[in-house]
């Protein structure tokens, strides 16, 4: 396994991070159990869930994955070998605390709490904000439209120093975020040197080879900034592992089960680049996932890959990604197909 530190700390994880958000839905509590058993075997000390999962979000799956997360740390007691992420949910959701902003002092304690309460610890080792409260362009939106007279959302600083007042009791050590744009880290972290209050060590947002707009703006904040990427849907559901090509639908898959939920990698050009990146994989005898996952891993911005497996052989074949090496040529090919296709599926 490989290791990098998380933003400024003097944490070290592992390159790979464990998804979880499907434990509670697609995979049940004992296949949770198994991959974590397997991830930890593995080197895999960093492990990724939100209070809102099970996906798709649902109020009746709201907090399983943490729970099952929880009642693992409880039967195996190793709490301590692993560096684990969490996220509070944005606003959007009735059935969260009433819907409405979340990152109020009073909103953010009691989703700390609760948080605990399910995963069965004392302490969360990195405390993320799921997505904005304002009106910004995440979840794939583009064309931002700004207005003067938007909705009213928390302060920065005020969340901030919410947020100081929870680390300092012990109950989270550092915080990050997740859906964020270049403005928005750019403006937590002014602050945080301004009025000398906790830092975002981390931002949480899709990359994949389907989705670089992350190196327009926030990558170099990241590098200069010590704020890293954490890099969700790396192979943008299942799509870059070849096996939705040809219009495939397996059973159980997240696309036969929630394909009209999902759409975001269903554009015409994506489904042209999918096919010309697993040609890639075909010439240079690659799996294309591990081809897709390394590509990522290798991008000197991100800290972590993080993947999300309903199968053991899924997860081993994810996990051994960290171990191949993608020659100048396939990154010099991989690079020609985002010039004819770039971004296609944001």
């Amino acid at each position: 396994m490989n290791y990098k530190k998380l933003g400024n700390t003097e944490l070290d994880v592992s390159t790979i991070c464990l998804g979880t958000m499907t434990w509670g839905e697609q995979n049940s509590q004992q296949e949770g159990f198994d991959q974590m058993d397997y991830a930890l075997d593995q080197g895999v000390n960093f492990w990724d869930t939100a209070e809102l999962y099970a996906i798709p979000p649902k109020e009746k799956t709201y907090g399983k994955t943490e729970e099952v997360i929880g009642n693992w740390f409880k039967k195996t007691n190793k709490r301590d070998e692993v560096i684990l992420a969490t996220k509070v949910a944005g606003p959007g959701l009735d059935w969260i605390r009433g819907g409405g902003n979340q990152y109020d002092e009073k909103n953010l304690n009691e989703a700390v709490n609760g948080s605990l309460k399910r995963l069965k610890t004392d302490y969360i080792d990195l405390y993320q904000l799921h997505w904005p409260e304002r009106k910004s362009n995440f979840f794939g939106r583009l064309g931002y439209q700004h207005k003067e007279e938007e909705s009213s959302w928390n302060k920065f600083e005020d969340i901030l120093n919410s947020l100081d007042k929870i680390i300092k009791s012990g109950k989270i050590r550092y915080i990050g975020l997740s859906n964020e744009t270049a403005w928005g880290l750019s403006k937590f972290l002014e602050i945080s040197k301004l009025k000398n209050l906790p830092r975002m060590m981390s931002v949480q947002n899709p990359y994949s080879l389907l989705n670089r707009t992350y190196e327009i703006g926030l990558a170099e904040v990241s590098i200069r900034e010590e704020s890293g990427l954490l890099a969700y849907s790396p192979l943008a559901f299942g799509y870059l592992t070849g096996k939705y090509l040809n219009g495939e639908l397996p059973n159980k898959s997240r696309m036969k089960l929630f394909g009209d939920q999902f759409i975001r990698y269903k554009t015409e050009n994506g489904q042209l680049a999918i096919d010309k990146y697993n040609k890639i994989a075909i010439k240079y005898g690659l799996n294309f996932a591990q081809m897709s996952l390394k590509f990522c891993e290798l991008q000197p911005f991100v800290t972590s890959v993080i993947i999300g497996a309903t199968t053991m052989d899924q997860l081993k074949t994810d996990i051994e990604s960290v171990n191949i090496k993608l020659s100048e040529e396939v990154i010099n090919e991989i690079n020609d197909i985002q010039k004819i296709y770039p971004n296609p599926c944001p």
